[in-house]
């Protein structure tokens, strides 16, 4: 019954493979032609279902993981097969959606922040970057953010790309909710001058962190 379900599956899959989304999606590092909106409907119709989930992500299939992550409960999984999954989530959008969809809402996400953070693959580094920017907006109790902006001035110059990108977010986020390291943050931003070119489309905020910053604290007091 459940390899069934899974050819099925991946039939539909294949069915709304794209070359033009492909073509899309390559470009951002992402080998798979599925029109996410698409996949999302797929993913509601099938619900939840977690052995189903572990089929798909066994495929190794991009599309496959993507779906996977959609209809997988995130509190099932144990520390061990989360560190695994994210070594194996080489695509950015695989590993990006098994941090903020799965990781974020397992109780072991704290443990794998910290092991993650330390790692010196800085993919793997990225997703330790990832969830602390979350705790920084959510949950800052406990963090020194004075040593993270530290480590942030040393590092983040001179970083790999994902891993660059995970800080400067950090970053931002240290300087738009904690007022008191605010002038830092975009000290630090001004001095590093990371993301200060990056293309940005019309109505969209620059990744840049002063500017990232200084528009979401006006975006604040305007409400």
């Amino acid at each position: 019954m459940a390899e069934t379900a899974l050819a099925q599956v991946m039939a539909e899959l294949a069915e709304l493979e794209d070359p033009k989304t492909r073509e899309v999606n390559e470009r951002h590092g992402d080998d798979h032609g599925v029109n996410l909106s698409k996949l999302r409907a797929l993913a509601k119709r099938l619900k939840t279902q977690q052995e189903l989930a572990g089929q798909l992500w066994k495929t190794v299939d991009t599309a496959a993981r993507l779906l996977a992550i959609l209809i997988c409960r995130p509190k099932a999984f144990e520390r061990d097969e989360l560190d695994a999954m994210l070594r194996e989530a080489r695509t950015p959008k695989v590993h990006d959606w098994l941090v903020n969809y799965v990781v974020k809402k397992n109780p072991h996400s704290e443990e794998l922040r910290l092991a993650w953070s330390a790692d010196p693959d800085p993919v793997v580094a990225s997703a330790g970057w990832a969830l602390t920017t979350e705790r920084v907006a959510k949950k800052p109790d406990g963090l020194d953010l004075t040593a993270l902006l530290d480590v942030i001035e040393a590092e983040m110059k001179d970083a790999p790309d994902r891993l660059q990108w995970a800080m400067n977010h950090c970053l931002a986020q240290i300087g738009i909710e904690h007022a008191e390291h605010r002038t830092r943050a975009i000290d630090i931003g001004e001095r590093l001058e990371v993301l200060k070119d990056y293309p940005t489309s019309p109505g969209c905020t620059s990744p840049f962190a002063p500017i990232w910053i200084n528009e979401m604290v006006r975006r604040q007091h305007a409400k």
